[in-house]
């Protein structure tokens, strides 16, 4: 007994090292926004912090809470999580790590249809026009406002980008629009566009919005980062090595889901778009 009690106080010892040293990367995410997030885990953020998660040697715990007003002052600044995937660079209030890809607004049309080239094509004018919109007041997006600068305003039709958050995938609307034949030319945001428009039964094409500014002060693409509260730099730098040792694979990921990219070679000419 003498010489297995050492041994057992040991392993006791081990064990209690080990749950002490044990970590959680807590993320906050929305349960119900494809392609980027849904709790069942099939988004593509759900994908990459899963790989960074596992790098980082931690386990993955989520805070569910709809990506609407709020989500960052009751999720990250609440302290309820300590990492949010997917916002834009330069957001203000949070520390952002460096992007991992830039996307831009896209025209979604039919395949056997002309799309848009930019904002100023006469087709614009002539066509139903869906565009997104946010927030319960209808808060226009870039889209929305660069239409109406060229008073382009009776032919447009608004899709909230929160929609009815009893039914999947609220944001997916838009696309299902072109799709049934509802409107004829949708401007959504890259990754939503891109992602929907491969899954309609009838065949659409995506297209990105030119110029990527319409004026200066109206932006059509941003860089995209992670955030984590603005006195967390430790772990802003941990999630930026994760970051680049992923980066194949987070390149994969964001392909496979569609995501249209303006930070990556052009296949055919190999030149940023």
């Amino acid at each position: 007994m003498s010489s297995r009690f050492p041994k057992a106080i040991l392993v006791a010892a081990l064990l209690t090292a080990g749950a002490a040293e044990a970590r959680e990367l807590r993320v906050c995410a929305d349960p119900n926004n494809l392609p980027f997030s849904n709790d069942k885990g099939e988004g593509f953020e759900n994908r990459i912090v899963d790989l960074i998660a596992r790098d980082l040697n931690a386990t993955l715990a989520y805070t569910w809470r709809a990506q609407r007003r709020g989500f960052l002052r009751e999720g990250l600044r609440a302290e309820t999580c300590d990492l949010v995937p997917g916002l834009p660079s330069n957001i203000e209030g949070v520390r952002t790590t460096f992007p991992y890809y830039r996307s831009s607004y896209v025209f979604v049309t039919r395949m056997n249809e002309a799309a848009p080239q930019s904002f100023n094509d006469a087709v614009l004018r002539t066509v139903k026009v869906g565009v997104q919109l946010v927030g319960d007041d209808g808060w226009n997006t870039p889209p929305a406002h660069a239409l109406s600068r060229r008073g382009i305003v009776e032919n447009v039709r608004g899709f909230s980008l929160y929609g009815d958050y009893r039914e999947p995938n609220p944001p997916a609307r838009i696309i299902e629009a072109v799709a049934d034949g509802t409107i004829d030319v949708a401007i959504a945001w890259g990754p939503l566009g891109g992602y929907f428009a491969t899954r309609e039964s009838a065949p659409l094409k995506v297209t990105p919005v030119r110029p990527l500014f319409d004026g200066p002060q109206l932006p059509m693409a941003w860089d995209i980062s992670m955030a984590v509260r603005k006195e967390d730099d430790a772990l802003r730098q941990e999630i930026e090595g994760a970051l680049t040792r992923l980066k194949p694979q987070i390149d994969a990921i964001l392909a496979e889901y569609g995501v249209p990219r303006l930070d990556q070679p052009s296949k055919r000419t190999g030149i940023l778009p």
